[in-house]
């Protein structure tokens, strides 16, 4: 029987997986997680998606219980800068498509164009963004009260039904260290202390790891969050690694964090992706500074000229910020669970940042975990294994050719970099989805075929927000009554102007939940 896992590595994969398998199992199962005091966590991840709202659920936790301690904002859209020209935004928001007469209102946007801005005209969340709105009101009402309704049980990815319309920024090391307290408190076992050894039994079945100062610890079952290095999976195990370099050039990041007076700039309930000569910039804004940072292709930039360009971007409030320079492993493991051992978070893979996915990857590993637990027993066992593998797999892949599309279909082309996106090797089976998508935007039927957490909404908006590739309107379209839709964009305006009224901003929401007085609870305007 498995009755003890240990988790080799700390951090926010490691303590999310800790937990949560301790939320799963109780006392029926020993969780330990062995966590060097010399392996800084890269803290950079501190992005989600609205899915992770079923990771709190399933520990039983509600937002303020852990929001404030992790600096937390709210997180509704990623906002995208100059990906298309230099001074053209649009929103990618956490909100599906409406519906009129058959057909979605982003197929009626591109034969009428009400206006030039997509996002605008066909959702709600890009006004409130622009505005900074709180999707919650002072009360902590929401501000769509279809989706406030509590949730009886624990749930997982699988009963994401309906589109909820916010994620999460926080502070990953906060988040860490909140989740440590957590899970001790619950009895989760800590270790802290560096690994110096993994033995293998004779079957090459991991038997324990060796710690400098607490000797051997043993389990039945191993986790790898051991980030880039992957300790156990690739360094031990010896599992071949499936790079996605020729479709991603992304490789290397440098990271800042950035005190600023969130008061007077105000907090925009968006990621920032900001497109630069050799990738991007994100802008994430806490409670009490921005994290940001740079992701770029080494082939393209230097470290130096990588922080240089970070640096000129933010302006004086980044003089005194130290720099993190990181190298990223862009790909996944051949199988992210061997033997009694499974890689979760970076050690099993990782594709382009863009769309915050890191996290996202953790929570699916750790939940299809659960779902797929091993009973020790080789018989079956391998069919567990051969099914996490699959779908860890197929999440990846997806993935990847998601991220693809952001540059293939990018609108930029003025340097080398920006060009060569457009020419580099295409996923198995993106050359004729795109081809199709021309003439008929995505929908569930023409997306990648296998979960891998994204929408053909989401599909859309990239399209249409990137605007490099051609995209005609439905033929069927033209033969129809569009009154409806009409309705349909006046509906959306007259919505979206309401809400921008009547919410308040995310920095008073957040200022009223960390008891500032009232005097102190507006925000500048600065965007």
């Amino acid at each position: 029987m498995v009755d003890s896992v240990v988790v080799v590595g700390g951090g926010t994969a490691g303590w999310m997986t800790a937990t949560y398998l301790n939320a799963a199992f109780g006392d029926r199962v020993t969780v330990t997680v062995v966590e060097s005091k010399n392996v800084p966590a890269l803290g950079v991840g501190e992005a989600t998606f609205s899915t992770i709202r079923h990771f709190f659920n399933y520990l039983g936790l509600n937002e303020q219980e852990w929001m404030l301690e992790c600096h937390a904002t709210y997180k509704l859209a990623v906002r995208f800068e100059d990906w298309n020209k230099p001074g053209d935004t649009f929103y990618h928001p956490f909100e599906r498509n409406r519906v009129v007469d058959g057909f979605p209102l982003t197929d009626w946007w591109v034969q009428k164009k009400p206006t030039e801005r997509f996002d605008k005209d066909s959702f709600l969340i890009a006004s409130m963004c622009d505005a900074q709105s709180s999707p919650r009101y002072l009360d902590n009402s929401l501000f769509d009260g279809t989706f406030e309704r509590g949730e009886e049980h624990r749930t997982t990815l699988t009963e994401q039904n309906t589109q909820f319309p916010y994620a999460y920024h926080f502070d990953a090391a906060l988040l860490a260290k909140f989740l440590t307290r957590y899970g001790v408190e619950r009895g989760v076992q800590h270790v802290l202390d560096d690994v110096v050894d993994v033995v293998l039994d004779d079957q090459g079945v991991i038997d324990h790891v060796r710690t400098r100062e607490h000797g051997d610890v043993h389990g039945d079952f191993f986790v790898d969050c051991t980030g880039f290095r992957s300790l156990l999976v690739h360094q031990t195990l010896k599992e071949p690694f499936i790079s996605f370099q020729d479709h991603l050039p992304n490789d290397s990041a440098v990271a800042l964090r950035v005190p600023v007076d969130m008061a007077e700039r105000g907090i925009r309930p968006a990621t920032t992706a900001t497109a630069k000569d050799a990738g991007w910039i994100w802008t994430i804004p806490l409670f009490e500074r921005l994290g940001t940072g740079y992701v770029y292709a080494s082939e393209y930039a230097t470290p130096e000229e990588a922080e240089r360009t970070l640096r000129e971007f933010l302006g004086p409030v980044a003089d005194n910020a130290t720099a993190n320079h990181i190298r990223m492993r862009i790909g996944r493991s051949e199988r992210a669970w061997v033997k009694n051992c499974v890689a979760i978070g970076l050690s099993n893979g990782f594709v382009e940042p863009l769309e915050s996915t890191g996290i996202f990857i953790i929570q699916n590993g750790i939940e299809q975990l659960v779902k797929n637990f091993p009973v020790g027993r080789e018989e079956t066992d391998v069919h567990l294994r051969d099914t996490y593998n699959r779908h860890a797999a197929h999440v990846m892949d997806g993935l990847r050719e998601f991220m693809v599309l952001h540059w293939y279909a990018s609108g930029r082309a003025d340097n080398r970099y920006w060009k060569d996106t457009k020419t580099r090797a295409l996923p198995d089976g993106l050359a004729e989805r795109l081809e199709q998508w021309k003439v008929k935007l995505p929908d569930q039927d023409s997306i990648y075929p296998h979960y891998h957490g994204f929408e053909s909404y989401s599909y859309r908006a990239i399209i249409l927000g990137m605007g490099g590739l051609p995209v005609q309107p439905l033929p069927v379209l033209g033969k129809l009554d569009s009154t409806a839709a009409d309705r349909e964009f006046q509906l959306v305006a007259d919505q979206a102007a309401a809400l921008v009224e009547k919410l308040p901003s995310q920095y008073e929401y957040f200022a009223h939940l960390h008891g500032l007085p009232p005097a102190q609870r507006k925000a500048g305007t600065a965007r």
